[in-house]
């Protein structure tokens, strides 16, 4: 059994990995990092920084699905990296996976100058905005279209009462439209996606991981 620390286990997302937890018997929730095998964080900025230098302290593995990270927090998780198996990841529904993947295949087979615009909306409690999600996408789109046929004109962000996250591509000519969405029902699809995780990382030597990497 993988014993968790959960880092803003009194947040959203901490209140669904515990009740995730409680219906998983390979796992168990433990109250400090010390007696801790993985540490999973879910929480803010700067408590992101804390945990991170908790964990080198106590050698545990890290899962950190935080947003909103400067420069500076990426550039300590990086560099705790080449002391600890780290995942972090924007999005870690495996559903992002696929439509990354997807997306990848479209903007590969694309030969046409086309339009795109990125929606993306989420609770008001969210403090990024864009998502980390959406600007994942920019990227990626970015990197993929090496014939510069893609005109990325805009991100929407929306922020709405109670919503799990919705990210929406449109790629658009004069006479046709294409959509990739991906509609996140329930929050659940992250926890298990960092519970994912936390099991693989566990034996991991220490690197900087992608949620990407892992699934694959």
């Amino acid at each position: 059994m993988i014993k968790l620390y959960i880092n803003g286990k009194s947040g959203k997302m901490g209140t669904v990995l515990n009740k995730l937890i409680s219906n998983d018997n390979n796992f168990s929730t433990s109250v400090n990092i010390d007696s801790a095998d993985v540490v999973i964080d879910f929480s803010h900025p700067e408590s992101t920084k804390k945990v991170i230098q908790e964990s080198l302290k106590k050698n545990k593995p890290l899962v950190i699905g935080t947003t909103g990270l400067n420069k500076e927090i990426l550039e300590d998780i990086n560099n705790a990296s080449k002391i600890l198996p780290i995942v972090q990841a924007a999005n870690m529904s495996i559903g992002i996976h696929q439509l990354k993947e997807s997306l990848k295949k479209f903007i590969r087979n694309n030969n046409k100058k086309i339009n795109c615009i990125i929606e993306e909306v989420h609770h008001k409690k969210k403090i990024d905005k864009p998502s980390g999600t959406a600007l994942e996408i920019v990227h990626l789109i970015i990197e993929e279209d090496t014939n510069k046929n893609i005109n990325l004109s805009d991100i929407v962000s929306l922020r709405e009462d109670d919503v799990s996250g919705i990210h929406k591509v449109t790629f658009s000519q004069n006479d046709v439209s294409f959509i990739f969405k991906h509609n996140a029902i329930s929050r659940d699809i992250f926890g298990n996606g960092a519970l994912h995780c936390a099991k693989k990382i566990f034996e991991l030597e220490p690197n900087l991981y992608t949620f990407e990497k892992i699934i694959d």
